[in-house]
C-alpha cells in the first residue's frame, strides 16, 4: 500500500474511532441486559496493554525487533478489544458517576479528562508510528515513537487508574 493511501487510511480511522466511540456511548440498546460484568475485564486488558507496552520498550532496546513487533501487534489487538467491550459496556449499561468527594475528586476529574483527550490523541500517532515501521521507515518510526510510546502507556495506565476508583461505586 502507498504511502498515500496508508495516510488517508490513517486520518478516517483517527476521525472514524473517536467519533463512533462517542456516538455510540450516548446510545442504549433498547431492553440489552447489562454488561455489568466488563468493566474489570477491559481495565484488565488495560493493565495488560501497559505491561505489553513496557516489554516492546524493553525489546527494542534490547535490539530484539522482532520480539517488539509481536508484542507492539499485540497491545494494538487489546487497544481494539478493549475499545469493543467499552463500546458493548456503554451501550448496555447506565454510565455510573463517582461518588468520591474533595481532592480525590479533582484528581479523578483530572486523571478521567486526560485519559479521554490523550485517547483521541493517540489513535493518530501509534497508526503513523505503526505504519512507518511497516514501510521499514525507522527513522521516523523512532521519532514519533519516543511521542506515542508514553501517550498511549499513560492512556493505559490511566485507564486502570480510573477504573479503580469509580469500582466502589459500581452499582
Amino acid at each position: 500500500m502507498s504511502k498515500y493511501k496508508y495516510n488517508k487510511l490513517i486520518t478516517i480511522l483517527s476521525i472514524t474511532i473517536p467519533l463512533a466511540v462517542a456516538i455510540l456511548f450516548g446510545y442504549k440498546i433498547p431492553n440489552a441486559t447489562p454488561l455489568t460484568f466488563l468493566p474489570p475485564i477491559y481495565a484488565s486488558i488495560n493493565a495488560f496493554t501497559a505491561v505489553l507496552l513496557i516489554a516492546a520498550l524493553w525489546a527494542i532496546k534490547n535490539k530484539k525487533r522482532t520480539l517488539h513487533e509481536r508484542l507492539i501487534k499485540t497491545a494494538m489487538l487489546c487497544s481494539a478489544i478493549f475499545l469493543v467491550l467499552y463500546v458493548a459496556y456503554h451501550m448496555t449499561s447506565t454510565s455510573t458517576h463517582y461518588g468520591g468527594e474533595g481532592t480525590l475528586r479533582y484528581i479523578y476529574f483530572f486523571i478521567l479528562i486526560s485519559h479521554i483527550i490523550l485517547s483521541i490523541t493517540v489513535v493518530p500517532l501509534v497508526l503513523i508510528t505503526f505504519v512507518r515501521a511497516l514501510n521499514t521507515d525507522f527513522d521516523k518510526h523512532k521519532k514519533i515513537a519516543r511521542i506515542a510510546f508514553p501517550i498511549w502507556l499513560y492512556v493505559a495506565i490511566s485507564g486502570v487508574v480510573v477504573y479503580l476508583m469509580i469500582s466502589p461505586y459500581y452499582t
